[in-house]
């Protein structure tokens, strides 16, 4: 990747506000502080929220990549790929190149260059996860919004030999860093029982 390039908000704002735009589109609704929300407009901005808690300091490209990670999510459906273990890591390689394609026409919009488009591309593949700086903090961000909000949900759904599966997965994605911040969440008594065995 080219080296990260100084913070312009102007830019920043302008291309955040085009992926907000393509997110509230989402015809699927979620629950959430008392109101209803486009669901992936929403994990957007609880990508963000995780994204300033935890690298306070990252750069334009993160930034945009954390608020991009499900961008118009549900234009590429997994029911219209094999329900099989094959059939979903196409569904998920599909998925992150339609995501950095689209950011990267959206950030062509308000003045990125093509070193940068190529660059929000590479981070949304997730590509050199584990050698990568960028790219695994952009992981550790998407595990932590996952514990964090998603986790309780897939509880509901799934036995318990399942999640436990589920969680050792993703702390094996997470930088040690990640996982210690994982540590620190505030997640419900079942959730964090469920973490503890996973762990053991």
């Amino acid at each position: 990747m080219t080296p990260v390039s100084r913070l312009n908000t102007v830019r920043l704002k302008e291309v955040l506000a085009l992926i907000d735009a393509q997110n509230q589109q989402d015809p699927n609704q979620e629950q959430a502080d008392g109101q209803t929300w486009p669901k992936e407009y929403l994990y957007g901005l609880r990508m963000t929220e995780q994204q300033a808690e935890f690298v306070p300091d990252a750069s334009e490209l993160l930034q945009i990549a954390c608020r991009a990670q499900h961008i118009k999510r549900w234009s590429i459906a997994r029911a219209s790929y094999p329900m099989d273990r094959a059939g979903y890591q196409r569904w998920r390689k599909d998925l992150g190149a339609f995501h950095g394609d689209l950011t990267a026409e959206l950030m062509a919009k308000v003045g990125y260059n093509e070193a940068e488009q190529a660059d929000i591309k590479d981070l949304l593949l997730k590509k050199q996860l584990k050698r990568n700086p960028e790219v695994q903090a952009l992981e550790d961000v998407i595990c932590l919004v996952f514990m964090r909000y998603y986790l309780a949900d897939f509880a509901t759904r799934h036995t318990q030999e399942k999640l436990i599966g589920i969680i050792q997965k993703t702390w094996g994605k997470m930088s040690l860093e990640g996982q210690a911040a994982a540590l620190q969440l505030k997640l419900s008594e079942e959730v964090s029982e469920l973490v503890g065995k996973a762990l053991a």
